[in-house]
């Protein structure tokens, strides 16, 4: 057994970070249990073209941009869960989830909201899109005001994957507000969660902002941390008798560096929870033709995570993974607008 079987045999599931119709039928067959979206993936679907008459139809509508943005989103989001739904309905709402990121535009550095505006908008965003689907998780950022929403959220019932997590303290405070939530539920042990945390832009971050790390070190603390997470993720819902599991996703997972394999992260990590792995990860995957083993529960030697730990200033590196993370999430919302009132123009013209 090789390749994306191979890895699934080892425990993981796989779920794609796209929700383009094509690859999700795709990559269902190879084996993946569930998907992803943001508006980076429904931007470079619009660009194809292969939309214009769903966006020209919205726009005869009378739907501004934002709506546009929206509707489309919600359509391309539901087309996967419904790829999914036998996943979810065979392991019982354990698998088979299509990720929905609210509006990252609450976000932006220039959006002038209270901290107890974006909470608010934050909750009423959730409970609005997640209302009606089953297999529809929620992906709600790990900010001030993401992390204030999420006990009301998963008070509500709303099954959550909160994003753009770096570090543990982040991580502690959203599984913490997710607990508090659910046990205000009428039936705590309905609760599904999953936390995403980013591997990759750490081997980014500690190549450039901490050069000194030895050949060993460098290239090993993303991994490294958020092996931590999940040990950490694995202990706190030890005891608390869910039928569900209570998941890390390894979010991602494709490689920056051109000197890395391109299965780097898919490999080290390997044996558990789930890899929200982008398509041309998931190809390199399958053409490597690789076996992979469990590896999530092995820490790399003493001697690299004491360097690791003398070395890199965690907090720092969630701050500014932050800033840049930020960044990175309200500008696509900006481009997929700019983008559909590009051809709201051509629309008009014709």
């Amino acid at each position: 057994m090789r390749g994306l079987q191979s890895l699934i045999a080892t425990g993981t599931k796989l779920w794609l970070d796209s929700i383009d119709p094509d690859l999700v039928q795709k990559n269902f067959q190879l084996g993946a249990t569930g998907a992803t979206s943001n508006p980076i993936i429904v931007s470079d679907l619009i660009k194809t073209g292969r939309f214009d008459d769903r966006i020209a139809a919205l726009v005869q509508q009378g739907l501004d941009d934002e709506a546009i943005a929206w509707k489309l989103t919600d359509e391309l989001v539901q087309r996967a869960q419904d790829v999914f739904l036998p996943v979810w309905e065979r392991t019982g709402g354990n698998d088979g989830y299509v990720s929905f990121e609210l509006d990252p535009l609450l976000e932006d550095i220039n959006n002038p909201i209270s901290l107890e505006e974006k909470v608010r908008r934050y909750v009423e965003l959730g409970k609005q899109w997640a209302d009606g689907h089953k297999n529809r998780m929620i992906k709600v950022p790990a900010t001030p005001g993401g992390l204030g929403a999420l006990e009301e959220l998963a008070a509500a019932g709303v099954t959550l994957n909160v994003t753009l997590i770096f570090s543990a303290d982040q991580y502690h405070a959203a599984r913490d507000a997710v607990w508090r939530g659910a046990q205000r539920r009428s039936n705590p042990k309905s609760l599904k969660s999953v936390y995403s945390i980013f591997v990759s832009r750490i081997d980014v971050y500690t190549a450039k902002q901490v050069p000194d790390l030895s050949p060993a070190a460098q290239g090993e603390v993303g991994i490294l941390n958020v092996k931590r997470i999940w040990r950490e993720n694995e202990e706190f819902w030890k005891d608390k008798d869910l039928p569900l599991k209570q998941e890390i996703i390894f979010a991602s997972t494709g490689t920056k560096m051109p000197e890395d394999p391109k299965d780097k992260y898919v490999a080290a990590l390997a044996g558990s929870d789930i890899q929200t792995n982008p398509p041309e990860t998931n190809a390199a995957v399958e053409e490597l033709g690789n076996t992979y083993t469990r590896q999530v529960d092995r820490l790399p030697p003493d001697e690299v995570q004491q360097e690791i730990d003398q070395k890199v200033d965690f907090g720092k590196m969630e701050e500014v993974l932050m800033q840049e993370g930020l960044e990175k999430f309200a500008n696509p919302q900006k481009a997929l607008l700019d983008l559909i009132a590009q051809k709201r123009l051509l629309v008009r013209e014709e």
